[in-house]
């Protein structure tokens, strides 16, 4: 099913610029002859400040929303402005340098290079956004208790431990907007809870952004907002 006509254009801080805005957007998915409708005229706006959980059923089109709204698939439809600039249609390395300096990306799945260790993944995303801050970089390990782990490949980690990980790099840069698929799906109530705290911590106490797409109550409940496939 589609996340179709939907239109969640109400900003909770009116008076702010949008840090991330959706217009119109459509998306379409073809097997052989067939077409299927993964976005159909949605529309939304995200401000500074807010950590805003995103509904639907599995199927529905977050995933696909996500991935245009970083700037990783294009629209068939519409446009994605992030921080005041048009994301889409633009030559892929303006989308990439764009998405460097401005989101952190976190995935159900491949949220770490395999050759890098944790703290390599973190240097890297670091590099990318053009900072380094080592203080920084310790204290995330700390706080998502990997300290332990900075030297451990992906393949030596556990669930937990990979979820916490790729939340670690996700946070490490800094970024003024964070999406994120599912985050807590693979993990025990004890991580989703750690999980989620520092999900909120930066929009509260930073002033930053996050959208998260997430089938957990949990999470819904520490939401700003809930957006719900209408």
């Amino acid at each position: 099913m589609p996340i179709n006509g939907t239109s969640w254009l109400t900003r909770s801080n009116g008076a702010d610029q949008p840090r991330l805005e959706a217009f119109e957007l459509y998306r379409f998915y073809h097997s052989a002859d067939d077409e299927t409708a993964a976005l159909s005229g949605v529309s939304l706006q995200l401000c500074a400040g807010e950590f805003v959980a995103l509904l639907g059923p599995s199927g529905s089109g977050k995933s696909t929303l996500l991935s245009c709204l970083a700037g990783l698939e294009e629209p068939d439809g519409g446009h994605v402005d992030l921080m005041g600039q048009r994301l889409s249609r633009r030559p892929e390395a303006v989308r990439a340098a764009l998405r460097a300096r401005h989101i952190g990306m976190l995935m159900q799945s491949a949220n770490l290079f395999a050759h890098l260790t944790v703290e390599g993944n973190m240097t890297l995303q670091m590099l990318l956004a053009g900072t380094k801050d080592r203080v920084k970089l310790d204290a995330l390990l700390d706080v998502t208790g990997l300290a332990a782990r900075r030297r451990a490949y992906a393949s030596q980690l556990s669930g937990g431990e990979a979820a916490r990980a790729g939340l670690a790099v996700a946070l490490s840069a800094g970024h003024e907007v964070l999406l994120a698929d599912e985050p807590t799906a693979e993990v025990d109530a004890a991580t989703e809870t750690v999980i989620v705290s520092h999900l909120v911590e930066p929009c509260h106490g930073n002033g930053d952004m996050a959208l998260i797409a997430t089938h957990s109550d949990a999470l819904a409940a520490r939401a700003d907002r809930v957006l719900v496939d209408a």
